[in-house]
């Protein structure tokens, strides 16, 4: 999981530059897809969003060495989100109401993404000791799903956004989920990187025995 991890976070530290330098030095945009619109908007999100893409395959691969039963609903989950990426990433959004292939292909690859991390995140934490690396996990895949959903109520093409005055603020709860994901996948990383390193196996069962703290049900 060591060297899987290393790359996983590296694809997360990319994710986060690619987008920081778009929202930074490129006109401000509605949500970050729309940076591919504007003139050198494209590479950074393409790049940020394949840079994703790989840390959750990376992720799933070291899942499947370290821990292959347990993790077989996230390691799922994590392939799904990156197909969405990679299909965000090959396929643009339009600018302003969707009415191309494309654009339909970016919203549903989008809204994949968006709905299978915190799933991930929340199923490979369930059941683990309450400790904080999975307490962190947990609580970033509840923060990602509220963040999504306020952020559909607020979306202008919400019946609900009139009433919450969402078309001002929608661009800002995107970001936070985007935020918020990210993190998941780096905690999600972490959690099991800390969990490689301080295994211990229960006495008189052997090496390979699980470790105390992941036998301990929260």
């Amino acid at each position: 999981m060591k060297a899987t991890g290393t790359a996983t976070l590296a694809g997360v530290l990319v994710a986060l530059l690619a987008f920081a330098y778009a929202e930074f030095t490129l006109p401000a945009q509605p949500l970050i897809s729309h940076y591919v619109l504007v003139p050198g908007g494209l590479l950074p999100v393409v790049i940020g969003m394949l840079a994703l893409a790989t840390a959750c395959l990376s992720l799933a691969y070291g899942l499947a060495i370290s821990d292959p039963g347990p993790t077989a609903a996230a390691r799922v989950l994590l392939l799904a989100a990156a197909g969405g990426l990679m299909l965000s990433a090959v396929f643009p959004t339009d600018a302003s109401v969707i009415k191309s292939m494309s654009g339909e292909i970016h919203r549903w690859a989008a809204a994949v993404v968006f709905t299978t991390l915190p799933v991930a995140g929340w199923s490979l934490a369930r059941g683990r000791a309450r400790l904080p690396r999975w307490n962190a996990v947990k609580a970033l895949s509840v923060t990602s799903a509220l963040a999504l959903g306020v952020y559909l109520a607020a979306h202008p093409a919400s019946f609900t956004s009139p009433w919450i005055g969402g078309e001002s603020y929608y661009g800002l709860l995107e970001r936070a989920l985007v935020l918020a994901e990210i993190g998941l996948i780096a905690a999600m990383t972490l959690a099991f990187r800390q969990r490689q390193v301080t295994a211990v196996p229960l006495a008189g069962t052997g090496a390979d025995a699980p470790a105390r703290d992941e036998r301990l049900a929260a």
